[in-house]
């Protein structure tokens, strides 16, 4: 019964560490699901920033870590020749 108790109180402890990924995997993350959903990697820009500069971007908020502290901003690029709704209308 002991044993079970220590394996759920470490579990709990595991938990809020598992949950805070790194910026550079859960960005790495976002763009590989939307390369994965057609856009090419050329097509648009990924950048961790600050959670009070993210709406200076200019860009659409796409995910956040660091616990809420940093947010991921994407941004469409010049070279948007191979994005689906390009595709479409051709």
């Amino acid at each position: 019964m002991k044993k079970l108790g220590l394996t759920l109180l470490s579990g709990l402890l595991l938990v809020p560490m598992l949950t805070q990924a790194s910026c550079e995997s859960v960005k790495a993350d976002i763009q590989q699901k939307i390369i994965q959903n057609g856009v090419a990697e050329s097509a648009f820009s990924l950048d961790v920033v600050p959670n009070d500069q993210a709406e200076q971007q200019g860009g659409l908020v796409v995910g956040h870590c660091e616990n809420d502290q940093q947010k991921i901003v994407y941004k469409r690029t010049a070279d948007e020749s191979n994005t689906p709704s390009q595709a479409a209308s051709q």
